[in-house]
């Protein structure tokens, strides 16, 4: 409790540095950060709860840098956050599917069984795609667009090399899940780096035209 205590406080503190609605968006999050633990017990859907709350720093580090949230950047980005969750933590829940039959509690390992790799790679191809209308929403050039094909790439592996039935490799995939983070950021960097005006002010344009669309509806 002594740490957790501490956690929270540092938390506070460096929220409490930040605009008002950075401070109010990420105070809004502490319902998840409290309930996800109980949901173990109530779903099988733990890891989309997890996903929820793990991912919610897309959104507010957007709003503390700009001090708003543009929906159709950061939207994006959230969606493809919580489909990478849900597939890392899969592979990890698959490492503890026979005790956690046995004490009761639920995960997306014991409900999506055998149809497990297929899932996850909807899941996949789901967050690449995401992942690629925030790019390009956000203006980023080539080079993220590549990268992305190096995600590919790497959740198909994970996804369809994975023995479920060995606690071994499941925890062996979950953990290269770090290479994946590093290449997402690479991709960022590159896309960022190399962003030209021209290209930014067209993606503008199609923000524009999206919401005119979505304000008739």
């Amino acid at each position: 409790m002594v740490w957790l205590a501490g956690q929270l406080g540092l938390s506070l503190l460096i929220l409490v540095q930040l605009n008002w609605f950075s401070i109010i968006l990420g105070a809004s999050s502490m319902g998840l950060v409290v309930t996800y633990p109980l949901f173990k017990r109530v779903t099988y859907f733990p890891q989309v709860i997890l996903g929820l709350v793990f991912n919610w720093g897309a959104l507010l580090g957007y709003a503390a840098v700009r001090g708003y949230v543009d929906p159709f950047t950061v939207i994006p980005l959230y969606i493809a956050g919580l489909c990478w969750t849900m597939v890392y933590d899969t592979i990890y829940a698959h490492q503890d599917k026979v005790d956690d039959a046995l004490i009761g509690v639920k995960s997306t390992a014991l409900k999506f069984g055998d149809r497990t790799p297929t899932i996850l790679w909807e899941l996949s191809t789901t967050m690449l795609f995401a992942l690629g209308c925030s790019g390009y929403m956000a203006g980023l050039s080539w080079p993220f667009f590549a990268g992305l094909g190096g995600v590919g790439v790497h959740l198909a592996w994970q996804t369809f090399a994975v023995n479920l039935n060995d606690p071994a490799d499941c925890y062996k995939k979950f953990k290269s899940n770090h290479y994946l983070g590093l290449l997402v950021f690479l991709s960022i960097v590159g896309g960022t780096f190399l962003a030209v005006d021209e290209t930014m002010g067209d993606r503008k344009e199609t923000q524009q035209t999206l919401k005119a669309n979505l304000l008739r509806l």
